[in-house]
Order: C-alpha cells, then sequence, then structure tokens
C-alpha cells in the first residue's frame, strides 16, 4: 500500500501527472493535474485503486482530499470518476461541509451528480466523515494557497510558509502576510 510519492512532476497530461521518484516515472490519475508544475518537486498522496480490472493509483494533493475520495468511493453509486469529478471542482472542505449541512444543490452541480446520488452521498456520510479541525482555517489556507498560485508562485513556497501564517487573521490579511514572509 502506499501513502505517498516524493519525486519530481516529469510530465502533466489533462487527466494524470509523471511523478518521477528514483528513477521511476509513476502515472497517478489526479482531480486537477494542472495545479502541478513541470519539473517541481512535490508530495502527492496516493490511494491505490485495485479491482479485477483496473490498477489505478490516484493521486491527492492533501491527505484531506485522498480520504474524502475514499469516503466518497465507499458509497454506493459512486465511483472513482465520479469522486474525482467532485474534487475537481470542489474543495475538501466545502463538500465536507455540504454533506454534514445535508447540502444536496451543492452537491448536485458536480458531474454525475443527480439528487439521488447526493441523496445517498449524505445518507452514507453524514456524521462520518472526520471533522475538520477547524473548517475556516482550512478554507482560508486554501484560499491563500490559491491567490499564491494565481500569482505565480509555487505550491513548494506556500508550504515553507503555510506554518508561520497567523490563522487568526483574515484571508486578505492572511495574503498579505504569505507575500511578505515570500519577499524575505
Amino acid at each position: 500500500m502506499y501513502a505517498y510519492i516524493k519525486g519530481v512532476i516529469k510530465m502533466i497530461f489533462p487527466t494524470n501527472v509523471v511523478i518521477e521518484n528514483q528513477g521511476i516515472g509513476y502515472l497517478i490519475v489526479t482531480p486537477n493535474p494542472y495545479v502541478y508544475r513541470l519539473e517541481e518537486e512535490t508530495t502527492i498522496h496516493i490511494h491505490h485503486y485495485l479491482r479485477e480490472d483496473q490498477d489505478t493509483l490516484f493521486g491527492f494533493s492533501s491527505i484531506q482530499a485522498r480520504d474524502l475520495f475514499i469516503d466518497l468511493i465507499s458509497v454506493s453509486g459512486i465511483g472513482p470518476k465520479s469522486a474525482l469529478s467532485i474534487l475537481a471542482v470542489g474543495k475538501p472542505t466545502e463538500i465536507i461541509f455540504a454533506i454534514e449541512s445535508q447540502d444536496v444543490k451543492y452537491l448536485t452541480k458536480f458531474p454525475g451528480i443527480g439528487p439521488k446520488s447526493a441523496q445517498q452521498i449524505i445518507l452514507d456520510l453524514k456524521g462520518k466523515l472526520d471533522k475538520i479541525e477547524d473548517t475556516n482555517e482550512f478554507m482560508a489556507q486554501d484560499e491563500v494557497k490559491e491567490a499564491l498560485m494565481a500569482l505565480g508562485y509555487s505550491q513548494t513556497e506556500f508550504k515553507k510558509i503555510q506554518k508561520h501564517l497567523d490563522q487568526s487573521l483574515t484571508t486578505e490579511q492572511m495574503i498579505k502576510q504569505a507575500l511578505q514572509l515570500l519577499m524575505k
């Protein structure tokens, strides 16, 4: 069983990436391969999906996203393709919040998820997902990360300053603080 693979992104395709580790290129299916950059060293959290007719590595930028993927594919009628489409469009914290608050409308905005599937996700997962320490804290950090990446900074640069961010600040203040830390 794999937990993660740390290596250098060598190829990016519409549905997957190739990460090289110790001379081996691992083909990893990911919800949004374009969050990775070529030749950037990164860590991808892995779920090894093994079935009679399929042997696939699914990769995620966070443990939370990987764990949510595993929870989603445990729902009757939700396969890896549907779970990936949910994670490609939504943030894990928002998806968990929607499940916990029984927000069918939010869940049906994802490709391939109709009202029945949304109800099944809520029925199977409500109250069973690991509670997030502070949903707002994670959502703010995601927004800071996205803002920095839009400005051309890498995930690696964000990870270096992430632990120094003051969680009591608003998202805008955290972005300013992040930029100041990156300028040092």
